[in-house]
């Protein structure tokens, strides 16, 4: 135990020694100055395509200018990405279910929130199909639609899988646009999700209040109108599984019951819930622009330079709530924001040169789908094919000291092995991703890169079970996370922070320096999005 604790005073010893001499608390301060910045009231939450997010994209830029950086939005250090919206009209709209002839009201909040999104029809009426899972995996034989005719219906679902699908494969194949594939070949028409309330990141209190926020999706663009990911999709809706056990009476089966089975990790069974869903969802549909912030450190090595590693972080949040409260994002994502200006300046003040170019993504539109990544990597400002790697930095909690990261994407790519290396010498312990059952690496913007074939991971103050970190870790997501709580009024960890920039900037140096491109490990299942370079 003594041994376990003397690793961060190792780490910094370890430091002291090198040429850098870093000063974490002095460090730590500029860096927290940075997200004083970017979550101050005056930036309103930063949300989306809003007058905040504007002022949040030029002190970026403005930061990007001060270290160096070459403009690379394509207008200057921005990247203009235009999104559709639309925003529930609640008091016109409406869900519930019939059953026998009986209509039964659901309370649009304590009830249910409808997934509001441009394209979906104002009135329906379908027969609900309880799916299990609704995942279809071929790699593991398992279908949760097959054998049923499920054309026109809606389909219920429960946020999991089974123990038998591994958690790689679990995360792309419940990624909602993979998902609604599979949905819209079998001709189901709308979803219903009923969460799991033992992985609810946050309590339906306050989870529901976000139903009142416009959605967006990517504005169709010329050739392409399927930047939605729920292209095609009639209805959705999400069930408090609080209130989710009346839909099932009359089936023979309890949402009791497939909760336990869910916990076993077992299949789940499929049958007809014998109620129709009835849904009016009337909303106001807008546009609105925003921008990606991006500069770029040109590398050293005559060939090199020509390829890039993406440091990454999003810039929006979720604005001023429809209560009235600011959601500041001090945590979500103001530390990564912060890291990236952080990490650009010490590049700057290091002199370093990395052999490959480097990147400085501040994307817009990640609390609204990954939309801003996505747009990026749909169109790139570099060539899609020399991007090398993606290091993403997105609340990574930054809330006691740094004993240990847990890194999620660890065990996909070689990236694993250069993370290794680094922390190593930081005396820094890695983790494997602990939770897989909150399906992190798809929930993030590094999941847009890994679905072009580039390597990626992201990162969290790691913790051991029973621990007192375990325990802070997990009251902030239960009290802070997309809360307005998640203020500068928290208590927060500044030299940790600054020893992890430390441990991002090694490893970004790293991975620019090496002889090779990062490549996928040969038993990932991302490996098959991987492009010749």
């Amino acid at each position: 135990m003594r041994r376990f604790f003397l690793i961060p005073l190792l780490a910094v010893l370890l430091w002291a020694a090198g040429p850098t001499h870093p000063d974490f608390a002095k460090e730590g301060d500029r860096w927290w100055s940075r997200v004083q910045v970017l979550a101050s009231d005056s930036m309103e939450g930063r949300n989306t395509g809003s007058p905040g997010h504007l002022a949040a994209e030029r002190y970026v830029a403005d930061q990007f200018e001060r270290a160096g950086l070459t403009p690379k939005g394509g207008n200057g250090y921005l990247q203009p990405v235009k999104f559709q919206t639309a925003q529930i009209i609640e008091d016109q709209s409406s869900l519930a279910y019939v059953r026998d002839g009986a209509v039964t009201p659901l309370r649009l909040g304590p009830d249910a929130t409808l997934s509001t999104r441009a394209g979906m029809v104002e009135e329906i009426e379908a027969d609900a199909v309880f799916v299990g899972y609704g995942l279809v995996v071929p790699e593991n034989h398992f279908d949760d639609l097959a054998g049923q005719d499920l054309k026109g219906t809606i389909a219920v679902y429960l946020n999991g899988a089974p123990a038998e699908i591994p958690s790689n494969l679990r995360s792309h194949y419940a990624f909602r646009a993979q998902r609604w594939k599979e949905f819209q070949r079998a001709g189901i028409v709308g979803a219903v999700t009923i969460p799991n309330p033992k992985s609810m990141d946050i309590p339906w209190e306050r989870s529901s209040l976000a139903r009142l926020n416009a959605s967006m999706d990517l504005a169709a663009e010329p050739g392409n109108d399927r930047f939605s990911d729920s292209y095609g999709q009639k209805f959705g809706a999400t069930l408090n599984p609080a209130q989710a056990e009346q839909i099932f009476t009359g089936t023979g089966h309890t949402l009791a019951e497939l909760l336990a089975l869910l916990d076993q990790g077992k299949p789940l069974p499929h049958f007809p819930l014998k109620l129709r869903f009835r849904a009016t969802q009337k909303a106001r549909l807008a546009a609105v622009e925003s921008q990606n912030v991006i500069g770029m450190l040109p590398g050293s090595d005559p060939l090199l330079k020509n390829e890039y590693v993406v440091f990454g972080a999003h810039l929006d949040h979720l604005g001023v709530g429809a209560e009235g409260h600011i959601y500041n994002g001090a945590m979500d994502d103001g530390s990564g924001i912060a890291s990236l200006i952080e990490i650009a300046t010490l590049f700057k003040e290091q002199n370093l040169k990395p052999k490959r170019s480097i990147l400085f993504v501040a994307v817009t539109g990640e609390e609204k789908g990954m939309l801003g990544s996505r747009y990026f990597t749909a169109n790139p400002t570099v060539p899609i094919k020399n991007i090398v790697g993606e290091i993403n930095m997105d609340m990574y909690l930054p809330l006691y000291p740094l004993k240990s990261l847990e890194v999620i994407g660890l065990s996909e790519s070689t990236l694993g092995n250069e993370m290794r290396a680094v922390c190593e010498k930081a005396g820094v312990l890695v983790q494997e991703e602990k939770e897989p059952q909150r399906n992190l690496l798809i929930r993030s913007d590094q999941y847009s890169f890994i679905q072009h074939g580039i390597p990626a991971m992201t990162f969290k103050f790691g913790w051991e079970r029973g621990s007192s970190e375990e325990t802070i870790a997990k009251d902030w997501l239960r009290e802070r996370y997309h809360a307005p709580s998640d203020d500068l009024n928290q208590p927060v960890n500044k030299p940790a922070a600054a020893q992890f920039n430390h441990i991002m900037m090694e490893l970004g140096l790293r991975v620019a320096n090496a002889p090779t491109r990062p490549q996928w490990n040969q038993n990932s299942f991302f490996k098959r999005f991987a492009k010749p370079s």
